[in-house]
């Protein structure tokens, strides 16, 4: 009996503390609109996990799981941009600044900055981002672009002005307390 209570004394203060957000099914979606061609794909299998007292997020997802409206762009996509084969996953790992009360619902305004890696490259990104407490769930999200050659990927000369320079990304979890 004093094992059992002494194993739950410690276990406690870690789940009572603790204020680790997750989610399974967060969505990316990315946009590039040119005068030739509009293009849409989206990601509703991202993985994300927001660390609120040490103001750490991370976001992770299959390359290949970036649905397209036409099949050839994402065949396209998969073989000839990304090489989602040889590089199966984009990863973000970062920080926060701003405060997050949340035990007060409200939409708190901060920066994220971290490491981005895709493509078999990682860069330095700095965005603006907002996370919601609602409902003791935490909704974050993010506007930015990005720019396909900052991650070696080669646009063919034949389709390079139905691609964007720089793409849209939105980004939008909803997390809850794990």
């Amino acid at each position: 009996m004093r094992k059992v209570f002494w194993i739950c004394l410690l276990i406690l203060p870690a789940s009572v503390f603790s204020q680790t957000y997750i989610t399974r099914n967060g969505n990316i979606q990315f946009k590039s609109k040119t005068p030739l061609e509009d293009i849409y794909a989206e990601n509703r299998q991202v993985y994300a996990v927001i660390d609120v007292p040490k103001k750490n997020l991370a976001f992770t997802c299959l390359v290949k799981g970036f649905l397209f409206k036409k099949e050839l762009m994402q065949q396209h996509f998969n073989e000839n941009y990304v090489e989602s084969d040889r590089y199966p996953k984009a990863n973000f790992i970062g920080s926060y600044t701003g405060e997050v009360d949340t035990k007060k619902d409200g939409i708190y305004a901060v920066e994220v900055q971290g490491k981005l890696y895709l493509h078999g490259v990682t860069q330095q990104i700095v965005v603006p981002a907002s996370i919601e407490v609602s409902n003791k769930k935490l909704i974050g999200t993010a506007d930015f672009k990005l720019t396909p050659a900052d991650f070696n990927i080669k646009i063919p000369s034949l389709v390079k002005d139905k691609i964007a320079k720089q793409i849209d990304v939105h980004v939008l979890v909803e997390c809850t307390l794990k």
